[in-house]
């Protein structure tokens, strides 16, 4: 890997008059930049001596401006617009973006105008790029000409739904991080649950048992036995899932809640052994489950026993829960809304509670009926109990029950005027408790104190910045004890009271569920639902490895990333690789497990089949030393490389805009028009290099392809799936580019090696994924909280050892501590 000052040019014949133009160019480009910078700063001084001199260097700057902006109104601005906003028929894109003036100028000297290219070179096509970037294009203009504002937004769907389970969540008691997976597991002889009868007792990794005819353990007839399972199922990713049971034996299931009957097969009759069941989960969240075995003595013979839990993750196929997934211990009951909701606005490339329409208003309606539902069979008996002994005179019982609702749902205490008009006017409507409950509950839920969390200006600092910490880190509300206990004694007024909870809340599942969906975001990952191959180039390539693939990085990001050592640099420098049965056999001796496939993995600890009676092995994923070329992290994992290519071959083209919109965090235009790849068919002697560039190949094409396909043929070494390869046909692997940086300085690569070399230091990598985690997080333009705000996050991220945690700590800081105090705009936006 070299650095260099200018990019090197292929001198071909019909290109070789423009390297005088090229060097009049970096002539121009470095004398009026020079005298342009040095003018900006200039001009900021106030000394006596120095002002003649900046006045007369300012009216230098001003002339290159104005003679820029007169070539722009003369030779631009009809395809362009009067400020680059585009016009249809023309260009109607609008012209913004982060390259520098000297990239620019490039740009206008080789394709500009229109079909009169290298007409405008020179100082003239300096000043226009001067005038260009200074006025519209570039970040700074953009912010000068309309700064960044805090926009007033309701929640996400995402947001809503979070919010609604730590409501529901908030009337139960709090549950510790735990560790140990599997499920806790009670094994009875005889068919009933009695202390005696207590056989065996411990932590089974994963349901997945086949005892035939046998017994289960010792001490255990195999005639009749009851086995309980109870624990936690962690969900890694928002979504729906399938629950799948298959039992030759009676059983029982409860989900999200013990005593919530999900799947119900008490008495098992006919010969039906499989039962489905789907629902949408969240992210972060652990469900209690609980399944009851019973295997009773029958007068005939007794048919064999085997039992399996199974699901089907979103974008997955149908595997055995692994162990990763189960808690051994049993977390409070929760609760998962199932109310189909709009999706949100992403035009500014993260979820933004914007629209205000039908659609939202229903899917808002039915989500507060669902919500009251849940709370009248569930949540209003249990605070019966609690409060028994609590007197009940003209219904306090009922308001006191609501009241805690609404005070939670409202993230902070409720004055008299809202306490009368959603607890005592709608109780006082009906003489029917769960009536009343409904009514109260349908009006503070569709409340905007409830739908618009930026509506506490009149609470506390303190509770506020416990609505922000929740919603920046949870997606949600404040409703943990810890949380609603500092706020309400305003131990939230400082900025180190804010990191010191904030530090607490990063460990907390919900936020490792928001982590891993954000890491998801960076690499675009939500475009990879289905990733398919030519069926006879790739014959055992299909829906089964993908989900191995898929759940292999998962791993990697866990690691590497989101647990509490992790470090981002490791993204592109992990010397591991999560691997299984399956993906070694498809990607050969670089991806072998090293161990027997009798073993069951938790991400951690092994457990030897043989100490289960009847316990099946699974495709368990095995985390390994990884080998090279597999040691570059996420660039050299095949999940990766397969999503970012065609059925039959690679694509430098998808994998070089991924580098650069996501890895580099660069700006870069949609394409005029999408256009079929050149089949390998027309041109047999062509590697998949020659013939990217040959169709990309003209002028107009080269302003975006020559950026991105300089960084797409470094992944050039792993083919349509993968794996990784020397020779395409006969030929040798060319996996060389190049990469311009933000600063105008090159970069040249031999290949994988020298990219996963360069990202982990990049400045463009660093700004590139400290700003998506700030939007994924807080969802609002971090130039809204001040202009100096993204730099010092880059620091405080390479100060804190590249630590996802860390920064996260830094950002729920910034975002709980808001700059005061312009009001919030209401659907516009920077």
């Amino acid at each position: 890997m070299q650095r260099l000052n200018l990019v090197p040019r292929p001198i071909t014949g019909e290109r070789r008059h423009l390297i005088q133009i090229d060097d009049i160019v970096r002539l121009c480009i470095a004398v009026s930049m020079f005298v342009f910078l040095a003018v900006m700063f200039l001009s900021t001084l106030a000394s006596g001596d120095d002002t003649v001199t900046s006045g007369e260097q300012l009216t230098d700057a001003n002339v290159l401006l104005s003679r820029g902006e007169a070539i722009w109104k003369q030779s631009c601005a009809d395809c362009h617009g009067e400020q680059g906003e585009g016009v249809p028929g023309a260009y109607e894109k609008l012209l913004i973006g982060d390259e520098s003036v000297g990239q620019l100028t490039k740009v206008i000297v080789e394709t500009m105008p229109k079909d009169e290219a290298e007409t405008c070179i020179g100082e003239d096509a300096v000043a226009v790029a001067t005038w260009i970037h200074h006025t519209f294009y570039s970040e700074a203009a953009r912010l000068r000409n309309r700064p960044a504002r805090i926009t007033l937004t309701h929640l996400t769907g995402n947001q809503l739904q979070q919010s609604l389970a730590d409501l529901y969540g908030s009337f139960g008691n709090s549950s510790e991080k735990v560790d140990q997976h599997g499920l806790s597991a009670q094994y009875y002889d005889g068919s009933s649950r009695k202390d005696e009868t207590l056989k065996i007792e411990r932590v089974d990794p994963i349901i997945n048992f086949d005892w035939g005819k046998e017994s289960p353990g010792e001490g255990i007839k195999p005639e009749a036995y009851f086995t309980r399972w109870r624990g936690g199922l962690k969900v890694d990713e928002t979504g729906r899932y399938e629950i799948v049971v298959r039992s030759t034996a009676a059983f029982q299931m409860e989900f999200g809640r013990i005593g919530r009957l999900f799947i119900d097969n008490h008495v098992q009759s006919g010969d039906k052994t499989e039962f489905r069941k789907s629902l949408k989960l969240l992210a972060g969240r652990v469900y209690p489950l609980q399944i009851d075995l019973y295997q009773r003595e029958r007068k005939t013979e007794q048919p064999p026993v085997n039992v399996m839990l199974s699901w089907v993750a979103p974008h997955g196929v149908e595997e055995v829960i692994p162990q990763r997934n189960l808690i051994a211990t049993t977390p409070p009951a929760t609760f998962a809304l199932q109310t189909r909701l709009p999706p949100d606005d992403r035009s500014y490339g993260y979820d933004r509670g914007l629209a205000v329409d039908l659609a939202w208003d229903e899917s808002t309606t039915q989500a507060a009926v669902e919500f009251a539902s849940i709370s009248v069979n569930e949540l209003w008996p249990d605070y019966q109990k609690r409060h028994k002994d609590d007197t009940d005179e003209n219904r306090a019982r009922l308001r006191g029950f609501v009241g805690e609702i609404a005070a939670v749902a409202f993230r902070g205490p409720l004055n008299e005027e809202e306490r009368q008009f959603y607890i005592d006017n709608q109780i006082e409507a009906t003489e029917d408790d769960a009536s009343a409950i409904k009514r109260c509950l349908l009006t503070i839920l569709k409340s905007p104190r409830f739908l618009y969390p930026e509506l506490d200006r009149d609470r506390s600092v303190s509770q506020r910045a416990a609505n922000r910490l929740a919603l920046t880190l949870f997606d949600s509300l404040p409703s943990d004890k810890a949380l609603r206990e500092a706020a309400r004694n305003n131990q939230l007024e400082t900025e180190e009271q804010i990191r010191q909870m904030a530090q607490r809340m990063v460990n907390d599942d919900r936020c490792t569920g928001k982590m891993r969906e954000m890491l998801f975001e960076w690499l675009n990952l939500s475009h990879l639902r289905e990733i398919t191959k030519d069926r006879e180039l790739y014959p055992d390539f299909d829906s089964t490895l993908v989900a191995d693939l898929r759940s292999s990085l998962n791993a990697l990001l866990d690691d590497a990333v989101i647990d509490a050592d992790g470090d981002f640099r490791l993204l592109f420098d992990a010397d591991w690789v999560y691997t299984s049965p399956r993906l070694a056999e498809f990607y050969g001796d670089l991806w072998q497990t090293g161990t027997s496939e009798t073993s069951v993995s938790d991400g951690g600890e092994e457990a030897p089949v043989e100490a289960y009676i009847g316990l099946q092995p699974t495709n368990a994923l095995k985390r390994v030393q990884a080998k090279a070329p597999y040691d570059h992290g996420v660039l050299s994992h095949p999940y990766l490389m397969s999503g970012l290519a065609y059925s039959d071959t690679t694509s430098p083209i998808h994998r070089g805009v991924f580098l650069i919109r996501y890895m580099l965090g660069r700006t870069l235009q949609p394409p005029n028009a999408a256009f079929t790849p050149l089949s390998p068919d027309l041109h047999p002697d062509l590697t998949t290099r020659e013939r990217v560039q040959l169709q990309t190949s003209p002028e107009t094409c080269q302003v975006c392809h020559s950026k991105i396909n300089q960084l797409g043929f470094t992944l050039e070494t792993f083919d349509a799936v993968g794996r990784f390869r020397e020779k395409e046909g006969q030929k040798q692997i060319d996996a060389s580019g190049s990469y311009i940086d933000q600063n105008g300085e090159t970069v040249t690569f031999t290949g994988t090696d020298d990219l996963a070399q360069y990202l982990p230091g990049s400045d463009d990598a660093h700004r590139g994924f400290v700003s998506r985690a700030f939007q994924h997080f807080v969802k609002q333009p971090i130039a809204a909280y001040g202009p100096e705000k993204l730099d010092e996050l880059i620091e405080k991220f390479r100060a804190g050892n590249f630590n996802l945690q860390n920064l996260l700590v830094e950002i729920a800081v910034i975002a709980a501590t808001p700059p005061a105090p312009t009001s919030p705009t209401s659907n516009t936006d920077s």
